[in-house]
């Protein structure tokens, strides 16, 4: 799996690449910077095979650190994620994998990692076998949760918080790799921090500002939807 860097000024586009490329599956790790500065500072302890680039920010530009990157005895791949289409002849010149346009689109996003996979050498992660158990934490002890018994995961801080009708438990397994690994069982991503058991979803509602929220049979909870996954819910849903 790539362990990747978002590198954008704007936190609000970083968290909406971030929850893309944890989509994907093939992502073991992200961080992020707001600046080049930055960037380079993270880069001289962290260790990453690609970076998406935004290339018009504050003080030193994105081409200017992809210049810089290609110095570097084994460079990171560099994929450009820019609202601009002005800039794509000077990205490729500094030999750049892809070159994304906001909003960055899901199937555009995977072509470009696929691109990234061969240029680094790597292969798509294979998706494993289907489980029906998961190992959790609970009191110091492993215990193993069916999965038919689990109503949603949330992503809090470092862990993923597993929640079943009657008690809620603790894993160190990223949201992505729940999502890749309970998709067969009718587990759904709704949100960058929430997946949800699409058998125990009794009701959506759309809140006076549009928003949409579920109702999940045997907690109190109500699970938001982010806006970009509305309508992909509504076709698993039958809606």
């Amino acid at each position: 799996m790539l362990r990747a860097m978002i590198v954008d000024d704007e936190a609000p586009a970083r968290s909406e690449l971030r929850f893309l490329l944890e989509q994907t599956g093939q992502i073991s790790s992200i961080s992020e910077a707001a600046s080049v500065r930055a960037a380079i500072e993270t880069l001289m302890s962290v260790r990453v095979d690609v970076v998406f680039l935004d290339i018009s920010m504050p003080g030193a530009s994105g081409i200017q650190l992809a210049e810089a990157l290609r110095k570097l005895k084994a460079p990171p791949a560099v994929v450009f994620v820019t609202a601009y289409s002005d800039h794509a002849l000077e990205a490729f010149e500094v030999d750049a994998v892809d070159y994304l346009m906001k909003p960055v689109e899901e199937e555009r996003l995977s072509r470009a990692i696929e691109k990234v996979l061969a240029r680094t050498g790597m292969t798509a992660e294979v998706k494993q076998p289907a489980i029906e158990r998961i190992p959790v934490e609970k009191g110091g002890r492993k215990v193993l949760v069916p999965v038919e018994q689990i109503r949603y995961i949330m992503a809090k801080d470092d862990y993923s918080c597993i929640y079943t009708e009657d008690d809620r438990f603790l894993s160190t397994t990223s949201l992505a790799q729940f999502e890749a690994r309970l998709s067969d069982f009718g587990f759904f991503r709704v949100h960058r921090r929430y997946i949800v058991n699409l058998g125990n979803i009794e009701d959506v509602e759309t809140l006076e500002s549009g928003a949409i929220q579920l109702g999940i049979s045997g907690v109190e909870e109500r699970v938001p939807v982010s806006r970009r996954r509305v309508v992909p819910l509504k076709k698993a849903l039958s809606l």
